[in-house]
């Protein structure tokens, strides 16, 4: 299958793993390169600049495919070291780079004038508008139903993806509850040019968490996520359990006067002891309304390969069928 972000990204098949903190590791992105996809190895999780450069080494000597680094620009009263974890990406030759968070035009110039494509995260028409204008290469559009952070404007993907195809000349993928070969299907006919997956590539061997943590993604349902931080305006998509729960009642009782302090709880140091521990009742956790549609924990060849194949039978067969099923027209009467 060929489109523009295979063709843009060299990869063979539309398929990206989306930076996740904790989980973008050398080792995810690794399998999901080797499997035909696009993996990512998530920045920030590094913690320094040097330690990127040696995650950058690590997951060349697992895959000589593409794979590219994820960069979270966040406000933040120190901030992280950006030039240094630019430089090392430059330094490391990578030439893929997914930003999100805030406006990455600070950095276009730099990673441009070393050949790096950058696809920037969106979660809104007029935000995938902005990235198009300062220059980058692509956008991955997050709808609503996606893991982590939706945006404020509340637009699912089957409405966002249409409305973006409208808009964007730039290639796109859509981004948020995605896992299968049908849906891979409707974000291609909708004008997307691939799919970007977070939360099903946790569900997987290859990826780098506590088993406890896939088991929850299994045995969830797509009425398991809850939205926090809402009355923070920075909203987040995590899977519920009882340290969520603990926190939305404080939003509940303290309304307008909360402050993150209040939830700091909850939500600060949390990923450590889900991720790396499989404490899942700690806290907030990034996860999609997608855990619906996990069902399994298989290899990351074997889900894409699954993908790939269910997207081909779709196109192939049951698609064509409805072409080859237009009744043939009656000729009027005389």
């Amino acid at each position: 299958m060929q489109t523009r972000i295979t063709e843009l990204f060299g990869i063979e098949h539309p398929i990206i793993q989306g930076g996740m903190h904790m989980v973008g590791y050398a080792e995810m992105a690794a399998a999901v390169s080797n499997a035909g996809g696009l993996g990512i190895i998530t920045g920030l999780t590094q913690g320094t600049p040097d330690n990127l450069f040696r995650e950058i080494a690590r997951c060349r000597q697992m895959t000589d495919k593409p794979f590219g680094v994820n960069l979270t620009f966040l406000p933040a009263v120190t901030p992280p070291d950006y030039p240094g974890f630019v430089d090392a990406i430059i330094r490391s030759g990578i030439k893929i780079v997914e930003t999100a968070g805030n406006n990455p035009a600070k950095w276009l110039p730099l990673l441009k004038e070393h050949g790096i494509k950058v696809i920037h995260k969106c979660t809104s028409v007029r935000h995938s508008l902005k990235a198009e204008s300062i220059g980058c290469d692509a956008v991955s559009v997050d709808g609503f139903e996606c893991g982590g952070h939706p945006g404020e404007d509340d637009v699912p993907n089957f409405i966002l993806l249409p409305r973006a195809a409208e808009e964007l000349k730039i290639p796109f993928v859509a981004s948020g509850g995605v896992a299968n070969g049908k849906q891979l299907v409707a974000a291609l006919a909708m004008g997307a040019d691939g799919i970007n997956m977070g939360t099903r590539f946790i569900a997987t061997v290859e990826a780098p968490v506590h088993p406890n943590v896939k088991k929850a993604l299994v045995n969830a349902s797509e009425l398991d996520t809850r939205l926090i931080m809402r009355p923070l305006r920075n909203t987040e998509r995590v899977l519920t359990n009882a340290g969520v729960e603990r926190l939305l009642e404080k939003e509940r009782t303290l309304g307008a006067k909360i402050t993150f302090d209040d939830v700091a709880p909850e939500v600060a140091g949390v990923y450590p002891r889900i991720i790396k521990d499989g404490d899942m009742d700690a806290g907030g956790w990034s996860c999609g309304m997608v855990a619906g549609l996990i069902h399994d924990v298989p290899t990351v060849q074997e889900l894409i390969d699954r993908i790939m194949s269910e997207a081909d039978e779709i196109i192939r067969r049951r698609l064509d069928r409805f072409l080859r099923a237009r009744p043939t027209p009656v000729a009027a009467s005389a």
